[in-house]
């Protein structure tokens, strides 16, 4: 190629044809320029030093100026695309980079259900409401973000767990419940525990255990559930604002009270028997009741009788003694015999049913 340099260092126009071939460059060819490459098939001159076949880092190395042969004076780094002006794009991208990292670590948007800790170098600077707020970047001040609103739910034991707890008449009881507290004072529950919901777990349980054992076991599974749940409230409040926690508690609902897994069969069959008891002695009260008001009545209709005895004997005596004649003969059979003729038996009521039954037969 006419104008471009031979890499065999000649002063040629033309590089070597396919035709020279071998291990030698032809015997006229001149030597090569101190300042150009150097032919690699020539062998090394006196004092030069030994040819080394090339590395990776040869291979990779970048040089100025691209490609013929000029030679290189060392490594050198990209250059970035430079402005129309001329002017480097670096201190603009780098103001970019500032300037988002202060928006981000500066300007904070609080929501309205939702408070923030300040802290500078990692000491409590103050608490921010909903809103939006400025601080100095990060790392000089930090910003947590708390929902304090909300309301947040332990459930206990997590999952199918079994919790057991020991009533005032020595027997056990698996219960499920479940704690809903939230945030009332965000530095305290940032700053005053370590850990601020396994805390709350920790004093339910305890506060749960006490309760329990206060009350038997027909009270945990029935009708005391309700004080139960007051009780562990009001115990859960007064230990946690005693830690200073900053943990309002709103409610303790128990969800389960069931005998142990173990006991569960034999538990039924007591229960089952209980309910027979009672329904037994149900019966009995009712039949007692119904005795007591009977005799009462009666006892009220002789007193009345009484009263006209004590007006009339003679004739309260004989309209009781008609009364109790009517009926006792109204449920017997009667025969009238006629004297001092006496006549033949008649049957009248033999008579009376003959007659009855052709009748209803006729209708």
């Amino acid at each position: 190629m006419a104008g471009k340099k031979s890499p065999w260092g000649s002063g040629g126009d033309e590089p070597p044809t396919s035709g020279d071939k071998g291990d030698s460059p032809p015997s006229g060819s001149p030597t090569p320029p101190a300042d150009g490459p150097r032919n690699p098939w020539l062998p090394p001159q006196s004092g030069e030093p030994p040819r080394r076949g090339p590395n990776i880092e040869d291979i990779f190395r970048a040089r100025k100026g691209g490609g013929g042969g000029g030679g290189g004076n060392g490594p050198t780094m990209p250059r970035l695309p430079q402005r129309p002006d001329g002017k480097s794009w670096a201190p603009i991208g780098i103001g970019l980079v500032i300037a988002i990292w202060l928006g981000t670590s500066m300007v904070h948007r609080i929501a309205p259900q939702e408070k923030a800790v300040v802290t500078t170098f990692g000491s409590y600077s103050r608490t921010l409401d909903s809103g939006m707020t400025v601080t100095l970047p990060w790392p000089i001040q930090s910003v947590n973000v708390q929902d304090v609103t909300s309301i947040r739910r332990e459930s206990i034991p997590e999952g199918d767990g079994e919790k057991l707890m020991l009533t005032a008449d020595q027997n056990l009881v698996d219960l499920t419940y479940l704690v809903r507290w939230n945030i009332k004072d965000l530095k305290q529950y940032t700053f005053q525990l370590a850990d601020p919901d396994q805390t709350v777990r920790e004093v339910a349980e305890a506060a749960m255990r006490q309760s329990i054992a206060e009350v038997n076991l027909n009270d945990a599974m029935g009708s005391g559930r309700q004080q139960i749940e007051q009780n562990v409230r009001d115990r859960m409040q007064k230990v946690l604002d005693a830690y200073r926690s900053g943990v309002s508690i709103q409610g303790v609902d128990i969800k389960k009270t069931d005998p142990p897994t173990k006991v569960v069969d034999a538990f039924k069959e007591v229960l089952a028997s209980q309910q027979d008891a009672q329904s037994e002695i149900n019966r009995a009260q009712a039949w007692a009741q119904q005795l007591t008001a009977r005799a009462g009545g009666e006892a009220t209709a002789f007193d009345k009788v009484y009263e006209q005895y004590r007006l009339a004997p003679e004739v309260t005596r004989r309209r009781m003694y008609y009364e109790t004649m009517e009926r006792v003969l109204s449920q017997t059979d009667k025969v009238i015999l006629e004297s001092p003729n006496v006549q033949s038996y008649l049957p009248l009521p033999e008579m009376k049913r003959t007659q009855t039954k052709p009748a209803e037969g006729g209708n």
